[in-house]
């Protein structure tokens, strides 16, 4: 009875995570990743592991959801996943020889930067004139703007996703996530990207970044599978429901709730550190 009532929770722990992955494009794995740790006290590596392999079926089932709903660039995806790719190793080595304290405060510290100004561009917003928030209504207040990056795919839009992939794969393989808190805030600072387009797209890029981790934990016995397939069971469903969630709120809204979001991954983050270690 134990087990199955650890299977139960599991299943509808990867259910949440997946509605939130597919609705603001993250990975899951700063949910994950404290789930696995505090919760069932795998080893830090066997809860990197095992949250890697969750994150990758998880962004894959929700980017051909936002593929379907035409809220994804996916060629920019596909740039900043094969940036991240090259890079996500490295993060991990660099995990690996930098103490425990200093990678949970170096993620904590960029995740509050990065909801800092995803809540300062939501602020922004809410102070436009109502012209300007009459175009919000569905969803797509930078819509114009992200149609136009979107139809013109050039080297050198390519080159900037590949360089915010680099940037997203070094900090997701030092911390042991996804990737997703970087890549969606990037997209819309430096981008101008809208937030609905920002969640698709990002996900294409978490389920190339992860695959060369994974393969890795793969090899050296790291990954726990039954526990990765009872999220999964969850994950699925509610990254298909996220996505088709994701047109039903504002740009500003999105804004607001990821910026939320990233300030309690932080905290726990934090906590993780301090009660589990």
């Amino acid at each position: 009875m134990e087990s199955v009532g650890l299977f139960v929770i599991l299943v509808a722990t990867g259910f949440v995570l997946g509605v939130l992955s597919g609705l603001l494009g993250i990975g899951g794995g700063m949910l994950t990743i404290p789930t696995f740790r505090l919760a069932l006290g795998l080893t830090a590596v066997s809860t990197t592991a095992t949250s890697l392999l969750v994150i990758i079926p998880t962004a894959i089932t929700g980017a051909l959801s936002h593929i379907r709903e035409k809220t994804c660039i996916v060629w920019l995806g596909v740039s900043m996943g094969v940036g991240g790719a090259c890079t996500s190793a490295i993060g991990a080595y660099l995990a690996t020889i930098a103490p425990s304290a200093v990678v949970m405060c170096v993620a904590a510290a960029v995740i509050g930067y990065s909801a800092f100004n995803m809540l300062r561009g939501a602020i922004k917003q809410y102070r436009k004139p109502q012209a300007a928030d009459a175009k919000e209504e569905d969803g797509r207040s930078d819509g114009a703007k992200t149609e136009a990056f979107a139809d013109r795919p050039t080297p050198k839009k390519c080159l900037f996703g590949f360089a915010i992939g680099l940037i997203a794969g070094l900090v997701a393989g030092f911390i042991g996530v996804g990737g997703g808190f970087i890549m969606v805030p990037l997209m819309v600072a430096v981008l101008g990207v809208s937030m609905h387009q920002a969640s698709g797209t990002s996900l294409v890029g978490i389920a190339i970044l992860a695959i060369p981790g994974v393969i890795e934990h793969i090899i050296l016995g790291n990954v726990q599978y039954l526990i990765a397939i009872a999220m999964c069971i969850g994950t699925i469903p509610g990254a298909i429901i996220g996505s088709k969630l994701c047109s039903r709120f504002t740009d500003r809204g999105l804004r607001l709730l990821f910026g939320v979001m990233l300030i309690i991954v932080a905290f726990i983050l934090v906590i993780n550190e301090f009660v589990a270690f």
